[in-house]
């Protein structure tokens, strides 16, 4: 295993773990055995457990179910109760903005996309972030809303595909649509892209 790949193993591991916790502190403050709640998310009671032990890397679409199982937003559902305690000079800075090191940073799928939430307000119908591509991967699960989503390609490229065309993306440049339709985006080559990924949306548990 390369240097490379043990970071990302780790911080996938990190990640499922975290993840696990949250899921498992929301549950128990909503007074919801594991059974209850798989029940209320259409899951099973396996899938929820091997989350919460930190042992399954669960889907967006996952994640929305078991946040609106337990009746939240879905930024606040990943928001972790335990994030590192904001230093004095992040306590001082307006709400509206989002420090470097209050990001929150999701890895989902079987594909390990890395998402790096930058909204600075969990309460907006704006939502941005970086998703980072490995080679090989792809978007799975993607929400669909009414509203707009589009982005800027960092670095890399990727092939968006938005209902039945699909179109390369290359360094610079960008892209909108209607959120509502049927997309999806991949990384088919060597290395990894880095797109910033935006959203504006009509639903508020999003």
């Amino acid at each position: 295993m390369t240097d490379q790949s043990a970071t990302i193993a780790e911080a996938v591991s990190t990640n499922a773990v975290s993840l696990g916790e949250r899921v498992r502190s929301l549950r128990i403050a909503s007074n919801l055995t594991i059974a209850e709640l798989a029940e209320r998310a259409g899951l099973s009671s396996g899938i929820i457990s091997q989350i919460e032990r930190g042992r399954s890397n669960p889907s967006i679409r996952t994640l929305q179910s078991l946040r609106a199982a337990l009746g939240m937003n879905l930024w606040e559902f990943l928001q972790s109760s335990d994030h590192p305690a904001a230093s004095s000079a992040e306590r001082e800075i307006p709400d509206f903005i989002c420090r470097k090191s209050q990001r929150q940073t999701l890895i989902v799928g079987q594909t390990k996309l890395v998402k790096e939430l930058l909204s600075p307000r969990k309460d907006q119908n704006l939502r941005f972030m970086i998703v980072t591509l490995p080679p090989g991967s792809e978007s799975e699960d993607v929400l669909q809303s009414q509203g707009q989503k589009g982005g800027y390609m960092l670095s890399g490229r990727a092939r968006l595909q938005v209902g039945d065309r699909s179109g390369d993306l290359e360094e610079g440049d960008s892209f909108q649509f209607p959120a509502d339709i049927p997309h999806k985006i991949v990384n088919p080559y060597g290395e990894p892209a880095r797109v910033v990924w935006i959203m504006s949306i009509m639903d508020a548990h999003l």
